[in-house]
């Protein structure tokens, strides 16, 4: 029997039924509760005091955005991760951290197990669990929804009003949401049927749809130092609030919305709106300036790095050797990425109106169609040449064996 058990705790429907959970069938255990604030908003308002009616003998709310922004999300896009194409990753990267501070908390509380909210079903649990297992693996591990007997969100809300214990939604709005600084996913209800268009009226929290958006375009500028976000428009700005500001100018464009349906790490397929509004655009003007500033072989094998290091982020992979040596690959592909980037912000789209490095790659004399000094027309027909000498030989023990 644990005598400490460490929550991962949101107040929401799930960690609002596991504190009087853990107290009926851990008898004697003590609760603590952690709300890990990686950017909820005002989802963490009064959590304390509903901890602690429900049953728990401690809440710690940990405000960690800068450091979610600066050690998680930064690297994240100087590898250029996106999941499946689409996804970027917004619940995903939360996750180890939040893991990690649960482990602090468990550790530093003499606690013997940490118990988090995530479904049998979900990615979450893997996120979760193999961060503990990499930073404390001599803890316990309490997943209630692989153990217990309520099999929906509906039976989840009888079980706390049989209770007399407020139930945090309601019925029509039992979406399961996620809302960090990066983003805020919506999946269940009617999401969970493909052939559904969602609602975006109703739907939506952080962003109007591209339809509402204003009908005249916005332009911004985003600056980079060795691919981290340094300014906005030209003004220095502390990395929560520029990613709170990105949020705001994506959002009024209607700009990050994803709809889509992806393979979970257990291999069953799910369905997800993302609003990544200001990431998207932190994403493209990055990217923008990716273009002007690496060669051609680093950013082909860069690309394919991402695609590995996107994996590793969606499957909890993050304390790894693996994630840390890419990691540090990416960083060596920064040292250039210096620069401004200009976007236009127009109806659901970002476009590209410019980018200037001190570092560029792109040489005028070279790119231009007037002949320069520093290419020769003729040089190209001996390249050619030789470039397509196997073709040539293919050809000629084709004709030779015909």
């Amino acid at each position: 029997m644990y005598k400490k058990i460490v929550l991962a705790y949101s107040g929401g429907l799930d960690t609002t039924v596991i504190i009087p959970w853990l107290k009926e069938n851990y008898a004697g255990s003590e609760i603590i509760a952690v709300c890990v604030d990686v950017g909820q908003g005002p989802e963490t308002e009064g959590l304390e005091r509903r901890a602690l009616a429900t049953g728990a003998a401690k809440c710690f709310i940990l405000d960690v955005k800068e450091e979610f922004i600066t050690d998680y999300i930064y690297p994240m896009v100087k590898a250029g991760a996106i999941y499946e194409g689409r996804y970027l990753l917004g619940t995903s990267i939360a996750r180890p951290l939040i893991a990690k501070k649960l482990t602090d908390i468990a550790l530093a509380e003499g606690a013997d197990a940490i118990c988090h909210g995530a479904t049998g079903k979900g990615n979450d649990q893997i996120r979760f669990e193999l961060t503990i297992k990499a930073l404390a693996p001599h803890l316990g591990i309490i997943a209630p929804w692989r153990t217990w007997n309520i099999t929906s969100r509906e039976e989840e809300m009888q079980y706390l009003m049989d209770r007399g214990i407020e139930v945090p939604m309601k019925k029509e709005q039992s979406y399961s949401r996620d809302r960090n600084l990066w983003h805020l996913s919506h999946e269940g209800l009617e999401l969970e049927d493909p052939r559904t268009e969602p609602d975006f009226e109703k739907l939506l929290q952080l962003s109007v749809s591209p339809e509402n958006a204003p009908d005249t375009p916005e332009y911004i500028s985003l600056t980079f130092e060795r691919g981290v976000p340094a300014a906005l428009d030209g003004r220095a700005i502390p990395p929560v609030g520029l990613m709170d500001r990105l949020n705001a100018l994506g959002g009024k464009h209607g700009i990050g919305i994803t709809d889509m349906v992806e393979n979970r790490v257990v291999g069953m397929k799910s369905r997800g709106v993302y609003e990544t509004p200001g990431g998207t655009i932190l994403y493209f003007a990055h990217r923008s300036l990716e273009y002007l500033c690496l060669d051609k072989q680093l950013t082909a094998f860069k690309e394919v790095a991402a695609v590995k290091f996107a994996e590793l982020v969606y499957s909890g992979e993050w304390f790894t050797p693996l994630r840390e040596a890419l990691s540090a690959f990416m960083d060596v592909t920064q040292q250039t990425v210096t620069g401004t980037a200009r976007c236009k912000l127009y109806k659901g789209n970002i476009i590209n109106a410019g980018c200037e490095s001190p570092y560029s790659l792109y040489n005028a004399e070279l790119s231009s169609f007037t002949t320069g000094e520093l290419y020769n027309h003729f040089d190209a027909e001996g390249f050619i040449n030789l470039f397509g000498l196997p073709l040539k030989v293919r050809a000629l023990m084709k004709k030779g064996t015909a």
